[in-house]
């Protein structure tokens, strides 16, 4: 006589009720692919971001400065104009990262894969991302025609020493630190984003960090808060090669950055806008025994503000 079959409790089951038993794995999955993009994602808080439920591309209104004047008895006050202009930034493709999982594979592994791919596929979706907004925020420093007529652009700063040398780059946060000044951009909301050979010279310089001198960081611990009222964030994705060569990156991004070691910039500097968020899709393929897991997202960059941004490069 035969042996009865087992009842199967399957942990990915909702409700033993059949069904799909995997869907609520797929879960879990999306939770650790989102904190991931979260965790990795540098840029995202550090510039303006909008979110449209349509279409290819959003607006950026822009609006120029009042003019003042002394009032002649007996003359009549007409008003004067404002400039006004606009940034319209488009969507670029389908951004995506996947991966395919064989159930003989996964089977055989000793291990377990899926947590460890769910961090790659948020991680590579985060970089991307800041990436494609550092390489924003160094085109508005080479930006030379302002939005406004008559407003100010972008501005590079150029010494050798910025590859370096710790106090070159502190004095040019300071001196970029003036040029925002003079540029009446706020100062609040102002940082630098350096890749980690320039931060941790920033980080040797013990002037920047010496409480005597009201630096913020620490030495032992290889921090740099803060120079100049500018906050200093560590980042390998400041663009360094010339972009226009590399196939895959959307054009509107390509440029010669080969001497680009960094940028200060205000929050205004540049924008996001957002027609899909980051979201995870998961299938079952019958005929390929395994499951396909994708992570997209459709998003597109620009420079909104170029008087916001200086670059620093080494010539």
């Amino acid at each position: 006589m035969a042996s009865p079959n087992a009842t199967v409790s399957f942990v990915g089951e909702v409700n033993a009720a059949g069904g799909d038993n995997r869907a609520l794995h797929l879960k879990v999955f999306s939770g650790e692919v989102m904190n991931t993009f979260e965790e990795t994602n540098v840029m995202m808080p550090l510039h303006q971001v909008r979110s449209i439920a349509s279409g290819k591309s959003a607006q950026f209104p822009k609006i120029g400065t009042a003019t003042a004047s002394y009032h002649t008895a007996g003359n009549e006050i007409l008003g004067t104009q404002i400039k006004h202009n606009e940034v319209v930034i488009s969507i670029d493709n389908l951004l995506l990262s996947d991966v395919f999982i064989a159930n003989i594979d996964e089977a055989l592994s000793h291990y377990e894969v899926r947590s460890a791919y769910a961090r790659e596929l948020g991680q590579v979706l985060a970089n991307e991302f800041d990436k494609h907004v550092l390489q924003c925020v160094v085109l508005a420093a080479k930006t030379t025609t302002p939005t406004i007529t008559g407003g100010n652009a972008g501005e590079e700063l150029t010494q050798a020493g910025f590859a370096s040398t710790g106090s070159t780059l502190s004095t040019g946060l300071f001196d970029a630190a003036q040029k925002l000044d003079e540029k009446d951009i706020p100062e609040n909301d102002r940082y630098g984003v350096f890749p980690p050979a320039q931060y941790y010279a920033l980080a040797e310089t013990t002037d920047v960090i010496n409480r005597d001198w009201g630096g913020r960081g620490n030495f032992a611990e290889g921090e740099v808060l803060k120079v100049a009222g500018i906050h200093i964030v560590k980042s390998n994705h400041v663009p360094s090669t010339n972009i226009s060569l590399s196939a895959p990156n959307p054009t509107a991004y390509n440029e010669d950055y080969s001497d680009c070691v960094g940028a200060v910039f205000h929050k205004s500097a540049v924008g996001t806008v957002k027609l899909m968020d980051l979201a995870i899709e998961s299938g079952y393929d019958i005929r390929r025994q395994g499951t396909l897991m994708v992570s997209k997202m459709a998003v597109g960059h620009g420079v909104l503000r170029p008087e916001s941004s200086i670059g620093f490069q080494t010539a």
